[in-house]
Protein backbone atom coordinates (compact mmCIF):
# COMPACT_ATOMS: atom_id res chain seq x y z
CA UNK A 1 0.00 0.00 0.00
CA UNK A 2 1.30 3.45 -0.92
CA UNK A 3 1.43 5.96 1.91
CA UNK A 4 0.60 9.47 0.74
CA UNK A 5 2.40 12.15 2.73
CA UNK A 6 1.81 15.87 2.48
CA UNK A 7 4.79 18.12 3.07
CA UNK A 8 5.55 21.80 3.32
CA UNK A 9 8.41 23.16 1.23
CA UNK A 10 9.22 26.47 2.91
CA UNK A 11 5.53 27.34 3.09
CA UNK A 12 4.93 27.73 -0.66
CA UNK A 13 2.01 26.33 -2.63
CA UNK A 14 2.76 22.80 -3.77
CA UNK A 15 2.08 21.22 -7.15
CA UNK A 16 0.66 17.72 -7.41
CA UNK A 17 4.15 16.42 -8.29
CA UNK A 18 5.58 18.00 -5.14
CA UNK A 19 2.89 16.43 -2.97
CA UNK A 20 3.33 12.97 -4.48
CA UNK A 21 7.13 12.73 -4.70
CA UNK A 22 8.21 10.21 -2.09
CA UNK A 23 11.88 9.57 -2.91
CA UNK A 24 14.91 11.12 -4.60
CA UNK A 25 17.22 8.71 -6.40
CA UNK A 26 20.72 10.04 -7.06
CA UNK A 27 23.26 8.98 -9.64
CA UNK A 28 26.83 9.31 -8.29
CA UNK A 29 29.62 10.05 -10.77
CA UNK A 30 29.12 13.50 -12.25
CA UNK A 31 25.92 14.02 -10.24
CA UNK A 32 26.90 14.02 -6.58
CA UNK A 33 30.42 15.16 -7.43
CA UNK A 34 32.72 15.88 -10.37
CA UNK A 35 34.49 12.56 -10.03
CA UNK A 36 35.20 11.71 -13.65
CA UNK A 37 38.62 13.35 -13.97
CA UNK A 38 39.67 11.50 -10.83
CA UNK A 39 38.52 8.27 -12.47
CA UNK A 40 40.44 9.20 -15.63
CA UNK A 41 43.69 9.80 -13.76
CA UNK A 42 43.25 6.56 -11.81
CA UNK A 43 42.83 4.66 -15.07
CA UNK A 44 45.99 6.22 -16.48
CA UNK A 45 48.05 5.35 -13.41
CA UNK A 46 46.73 1.80 -13.59
CA UNK A 47 47.65 1.45 -17.26
CA UNK A 48 51.19 2.63 -16.50
CA UNK A 49 51.53 0.18 -13.62
CA UNK A 50 50.41 -2.66 -15.89
CA UNK A 51 52.90 -1.69 -18.58
CA UNK A 52 50.37 -0.49 -21.12
CA UNK A 53 50.97 2.63 -23.21
CA UNK A 54 47.31 3.59 -23.03
CA UNK A 55 46.74 7.22 -22.06
CA UNK A 56 43.25 8.69 -21.77
CA UNK A 57 43.25 12.46 -22.17
CA UNK A 58 40.08 14.45 -21.30
CA UNK A 59 38.58 14.51 -24.83
CA UNK A 60 39.13 10.77 -25.28
CA UNK A 61 37.76 10.00 -21.85
CA UNK A 62 34.72 12.14 -22.55
CA UNK A 63 34.03 10.03 -25.62
CA UNK A 64 34.57 6.80 -23.68
CA UNK A 65 32.01 7.88 -21.09
CA UNK A 66 29.34 7.06 -23.66
CA UNK A 67 30.08 3.50 -22.52
CA UNK A 68 28.84 2.94 -18.96
CA UNK A 69 31.08 1.03 -16.56
CA UNK A 70 34.85 0.97 -16.11
CA UNK A 71 35.40 -2.59 -17.31
CA UNK A 72 33.18 -2.00 -20.30
CA UNK A 73 35.06 1.23 -21.06
CA UNK A 74 38.42 -0.56 -21.09
CA UNK A 75 37.03 -3.27 -23.32
CA UNK A 76 35.63 -0.68 -25.75
CA UNK A 77 39.03 1.01 -25.89
CA UNK A 78 40.76 -2.32 -26.50
CA UNK A 79 38.59 -2.84 -29.58
CA UNK A 80 40.26 0.25 -31.02
CA UNK A 81 43.74 -1.12 -30.15
CA UNK A 82 43.41 -4.92 -30.23
CA UNK A 83 47.12 -5.54 -30.80
CA UNK A 84 48.04 -4.12 -27.36
CA UNK A 85 46.68 -7.16 -25.51
CA UNK A 86 45.98 -10.71 -26.81
CA UNK A 87 42.27 -11.44 -26.87
CA UNK A 88 42.65 -14.58 -24.77
CA UNK A 89 44.29 -12.55 -21.97
CA UNK A 90 41.86 -9.64 -22.04
CA UNK A 91 39.27 -10.75 -19.46
CA UNK A 92 41.85 -11.46 -16.76
CA UNK A 93 43.77 -8.27 -17.51
CA UNK A 94 40.67 -6.07 -17.38
CA UNK A 95 39.58 -7.63 -14.09
CA UNK A 96 43.01 -7.02 -12.57
CA UNK A 97 43.25 -3.47 -13.85
CA UNK A 98 39.78 -2.65 -12.62
CA UNK A 99 40.64 -3.87 -9.12
CA UNK A 100 43.81 -1.76 -9.06
CA UNK A 101 42.08 1.29 -10.52
CA UNK A 102 39.41 1.03 -7.82
CA UNK A 103 42.12 0.92 -5.14
CA UNK A 104 43.75 4.07 -6.51
CA UNK A 105 40.49 5.95 -6.97
CA UNK A 106 39.03 5.10 -3.57
CA UNK A 107 42.22 6.20 -1.80
CA UNK A 108 42.08 9.56 -3.55
CA UNK A 109 38.41 10.37 -3.06
CA UNK A 110 38.26 9.08 0.53
CA UNK A 111 40.97 11.61 1.36
CA UNK A 112 38.79 14.46 0.07
CA UNK A 113 40.17 14.82 -3.46
CA UNK A 114 36.76 15.86 -4.84
CA UNK A 115 33.93 17.96 -3.42
CA UNK A 116 30.17 17.66 -3.81
CA UNK A 117 28.72 19.62 -6.70
CA UNK A 118 27.03 22.95 -5.88
CA UNK A 119 23.68 22.57 -4.15
CA UNK A 120 23.88 18.81 -3.56
CA UNK A 121 24.51 18.91 0.20
CA UNK A 122 21.72 21.46 0.68
CA UNK A 123 19.21 19.50 -1.41
CA UNK A 124 19.95 16.31 0.51
CA UNK A 125 19.49 18.16 3.81
CA UNK A 126 16.20 19.72 2.60
CA UNK A 127 14.92 16.37 1.35
CA UNK A 128 15.69 14.69 4.67
CA UNK A 129 14.01 17.50 6.59
CA UNK A 130 10.92 17.17 4.36
CA UNK A 131 10.70 13.43 4.98
CA UNK A 132 11.65 12.27 1.49
CA UNK A 133 13.39 8.94 1.17
CA UNK A 134 16.83 8.90 -0.46
CA UNK A 135 18.48 6.26 -2.64
CA UNK A 136 21.46 5.75 -4.94
CA UNK A 137 21.34 4.25 -8.45
CA UNK A 138 24.76 4.10 -10.07
CA UNK A 139 26.90 2.11 -12.48
CA UNK A 140 29.99 2.55 -10.32
CA UNK A 141 31.07 0.13 -7.58
CA UNK A 142 29.89 0.23 -3.98
CA UNK A 143 33.52 0.76 -2.92
CA UNK A 144 33.67 3.91 -5.03
CA UNK A 145 30.40 5.22 -3.58
CA UNK A 146 31.48 4.60 0.01
CA UNK A 147 34.86 6.27 -0.58
CA UNK A 148 33.18 9.33 -2.07
CA UNK A 149 30.82 9.59 0.87
CA UNK A 150 33.72 9.30 3.30
CA UNK A 151 35.58 12.07 1.50
CA UNK A 152 32.63 14.45 1.19
CA UNK A 153 30.89 13.96 4.54
CA UNK A 154 27.79 12.25 3.21
CA UNK A 155 26.39 9.66 5.62
CA UNK A 156 25.55 6.33 3.95
CA UNK A 157 22.80 5.87 6.55
CA UNK A 158 20.89 8.74 4.95
CA UNK A 159 20.31 6.58 1.86
CA UNK A 160 17.74 3.84 2.31
CA UNK A 161 19.24 1.77 -0.46
CA UNK A 162 22.24 1.95 -2.78
CA UNK A 163 22.12 -0.04 -6.01
CA UNK A 164 25.56 -0.16 -7.62
CA UNK A 165 27.33 -2.06 -10.39
CA UNK A 166 27.86 -4.88 -7.89
CA UNK A 167 24.06 -5.32 -7.82
CA UNK A 168 23.09 -4.48 -11.39
CA UNK A 169 25.72 -5.66 -13.89
CA UNK A 170 23.73 -4.47 -16.91
CA UNK A 171 24.67 -0.81 -17.00
CA UNK A 172 22.78 2.36 -17.92
CA UNK A 173 21.08 3.21 -20.28
CA UNK A 174 19.48 -0.13 -19.35
CA UNK A 175 16.94 0.47 -16.55
CA UNK A 176 18.05 -2.47 -14.36
CA UNK A 177 19.65 -0.41 -11.59
CA UNK A 178 16.59 1.83 -11.32
CA UNK A 179 14.22 -1.13 -11.35
CA UNK A 180 16.21 -2.61 -8.48
CA UNK A 181 15.93 0.60 -6.45
CA UNK A 182 12.16 0.76 -7.05
CA UNK A 183 11.82 -2.83 -5.89
CA UNK A 184 13.79 -2.18 -2.73
CA UNK A 185 11.88 1.01 -1.93
CA UNK A 186 8.54 -0.60 -2.68
CA UNK A 187 7.46 2.50 -4.58
CA UNK A 188 5.85 3.04 -7.97
CA UNK A 189 8.11 4.83 -10.44
CA UNK A 190 6.01 8.05 -10.66
CA UNK A 191 6.45 8.57 -6.91
CA UNK A 192 10.21 8.95 -7.31
CA UNK A 193 12.51 11.49 -8.94
CA UNK A 194 15.88 10.56 -10.45
CA UNK A 195 18.77 13.03 -10.51
CA UNK A 196 21.28 12.48 -13.30
CA UNK A 197 24.10 14.14 -15.23
CA UNK A 198 24.19 12.15 -18.48
CA UNK A 199 22.00 11.06 -21.34
CA UNK A 200 22.64 7.41 -20.46
CA UNK A 201 21.33 8.08 -16.95
CA UNK A 202 18.30 9.99 -18.20
CA UNK A 203 17.45 7.20 -20.61
CA UNK A 204 17.81 4.57 -17.86
CA UNK A 205 15.50 6.43 -15.49
CA UNK A 206 13.01 7.13 -18.26
CA UNK A 207 13.00 3.46 -19.30
CA UNK A 208 12.15 2.56 -15.70
CA UNK A 209 9.27 5.06 -15.78
CA UNK A 210 10.88 7.43 -13.27
CA UNK A 211 10.69 11.22 -13.80
CA UNK A 212 14.22 12.57 -14.09
CA UNK A 213 16.05 15.90 -13.92
CA UNK A 214 19.52 16.49 -15.30
CA UNK A 215 22.52 18.66 -14.50
CA UNK A 216 25.34 17.95 -16.97
CA UNK A 217 28.79 17.48 -15.47
CA UNK A 218 32.10 18.67 -16.89
CA UNK A 219 32.33 15.56 -19.07
CA UNK A 220 28.66 15.39 -20.16
CA UNK A 221 28.07 18.98 -21.27
CA UNK A 222 27.26 17.85 -24.79
CA UNK A 223 24.86 15.07 -23.80
CA UNK A 224 21.33 15.10 -25.14
CA UNK A 225 18.93 15.93 -22.28
CA UNK A 226 15.88 14.55 -24.10
CA UNK A 227 13.53 12.94 -21.61
CA UNK A 228 14.57 15.07 -18.63
CA UNK A 229 11.75 17.16 -17.14
CA UNK A 230 14.25 19.92 -16.23
CA UNK A 231 17.91 20.69 -16.91
CA UNK A 232 20.14 22.94 -14.79
CA UNK A 233 23.84 23.82 -15.07
CA UNK A 234 24.11 22.86 -11.38
CA UNK A 235 21.84 22.71 -8.33
CA UNK A 236 23.29 25.73 -6.57
CA UNK A 237 20.19 27.82 -7.12
CA UNK A 238 17.66 24.99 -7.21
CA UNK A 239 15.34 24.60 -4.21
CA UNK A 240 13.70 21.32 -3.26
CA UNK A 241 10.36 22.75 -4.41
CA UNK A 242 11.86 23.55 -7.82
CA UNK A 243 13.50 20.13 -8.03
CA UNK A 244 10.33 18.11 -7.51
CA UNK A 245 7.93 20.60 -9.09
Amino acid sequence: MVTWRRRSYTGVMMTQAQILTQALIFDVDGTLAETEDCHRRAFNQTFAEFGLKWQWDPPLYGALLKVSGGKERMRAFWHRHPHAVPADALDELIAGMHRRKTEIYTQWVASGAVALRPGIARLIAEARAAGLRLAIATTTTRANVMALMAGTGLNPAWFETMACSDDAPVKKPAPLVYALVLSRLGLAAPLCLAIEDSSNGVRAAQAAGIPVVMSPSAFTQGDNPAGAKAVWPDFGGVSLAMLVG
